[in-house]
């Protein structure tokens, strides 16, 4: 189903709206918060774009020496240029130790390359261990939100899902953690994603508040971490800055509960930790936006602040964008890696009001490259001739002021006429949109 079919539904939703708009209001009333609680925060913002954008101009030499400090720690790393060589290589990781059970932790960039069904067709059982990827892999369904995956699912759902009677929250959680448990303790391989990757010391840092992203990443015998390219900082320097914005953007919080940093696999004498730690570097389409007009969108560290503002995600949620990234980051980056044609509806799902823009932490100009996707449409021609005839016609009336005061008295009839006509198809007067920003 196309964007415009799938958020046609969504929006007469009554559940799915109730709920997006406590939980965005809350992630945004605490990103608030957090960044008024910061005296620096907009230099923190320019410092942080720079940080990510110094290793984004040159990617090369960056990956050269996080490799470089990764395996003088031990760690075995891998390049992995397509979605294909990435399954691959962890795909051998597991034949080779002999695999069954595959413990992981929440990580976008496995949803994006998918991986689970690459090892569950091999016969491997793969268990999410984040809740919300537990919940909504029982439910056979893809996240909708970057930082909260189950934002749409009630108790009462859940409980469903669980097979329990109760659904009271810490009854739920406690469930969920005895299932979980015997996964732990007995996964023969542990598979995390990597919010950072550190080229100073090639290590690599987790930001969770589940326990699970630690006992995934210490217990099982072998480590897999899978990074995207961009993830990588020059040093820790970069990367206190990138944590004072990560947590605050994404839940409110100061810091996240577990921030986690790994160098280097179990050494003599230390009593926990993996024997293997593996790390696979994913392009995947990555470097060919290093050098263009879209750079800055691999700026992004995935805080799901942009969702919260925006509000066509508001209303639509995240199953109308993708099977992995939603909202406004999502509208920029999918079309971007999965080809433009195939998603051609995405850069149009957006007001352009620059709410996203606003609470990004790293400064990416997102209403912007949505503008640039849009003119690859119409230079592409993908849009259809029916589209491009109607924005001519706008364009011929809007180019002199007798036709903008004409066609401003055509829209104050034909407006309301339309709404009685559609009810719920029409766009929202612009004074309910600037409601939503604020």
């Amino acid at each position: 189903m196309t964007f415009r079919a799938v958020a046609r539904e969504k929006v007469h939703d009554a559940h799915l709206q109730a709920a997006l708009d406590v939980a965005t209001a809350r992630l945004r009333d605490g990103r608030l918060a957090a960044w008024s609680a910061l005296d620096d925060v907009e230099e923190l913002r320019t410092r942080a774009h720079d940080a990510k954008m110094r290793v984004v101009e040159d990617l090369d030499a960056h990956v050269a020496r996080f490799r470089d400090a990764a395996e003088a720690a031990g760690v075995q790393t891998f390049f992995a240029r397509t979605a294909a060589e990435a399954n691959a290589y962890v795909l051998d990781v597991c034949r080779r130790r002999g695999a069954k059970l595959v413990a992981k932790s929440k990580s976008m960039l496995t949803e994006e390359i998918g991986l689970n069904a690459v090892l569950e067709a091999d016969g491997v059982r793969v268990v999410e261990t984040d809740l919300g990827e537990y919940i909504l892999q029982l439910a056979g369904e893809h996240p909708v939100h970057i930082v909260a995956p189950a934002i749409e699912k009630t108790a009462a759902q859940v409980a469903e899902l669980f097979g329990v009677e109760s659904t009271e929250l810490e009854a739920l959680t406690a469930e969920a953690r005895a299932r979980l448990r015997e996964t732990f303790l007995t996964a023969d391989v542990g598979v995390t994603g990597a919010n950072f990757g550190v080229c100073e010391t090639g290590s690599i840092c987790l930001v969770t508040n589940e326990g699970n992203g630690r006992l995934v990443s210490s217990l099982p015998p072998v480590h897999v971490a899978v990074m995207g390219v961009e993830r990588l900082v020059e040093g820790l320097d970069d990367l206190s800055v990138l944590l004072r914005l990560l947590a605050r953007s994404g839940t409110g919080q100061r810091l996240t509960t577990y921030t986690t940093l790994i160098t280097g696999p179990r050494q003599e004498g230390e009593t926990d930790g993996p024997e293997e730690l593996h790390v696979v570097i994913v392009d995947n389409g990555r470097s060919r936006l290093a050098g263009g007009r879209y750079r800055e969108m691999l700026a992004c560290i995935r805080c799901g602040a942009c969702l919260n503002v925006c509000p066509v995600y508001r209303k639509t949620g995240g199953a109308a964008y993708s099977d992995v990234y939603c909202g406004p980051m999502g509208a920029v980056l999918v079309p971007l890696l999965s080809g433009l044609p195939q998603n051609s509806q995405l850069p149009h799902a957006s007001s352009l009001c620059g709410a996203c823009s606003e609470a990004c932490p790293v400064k990416i100009p997102l209403p912007e490259l949505l503008l640039e996707l849009r003119r690859d449409l119409v230079g592409q021609g993908v849009v259809s001739r029916s589209e491009r005839l109607l924005f001519w016609l706008w364009s011929v009336a809007w180019s002199s002021p007798l036709g903008y005061r004409l066609s401003a008295r055509v829209a104050r009839v034909a407006l309301p006429l339309a709404q009685r006509l559609w009810p719920g198809r029409t766009l929202p007067r612009p004074r309910r949109l600037y409601r939503e920003r604020r």
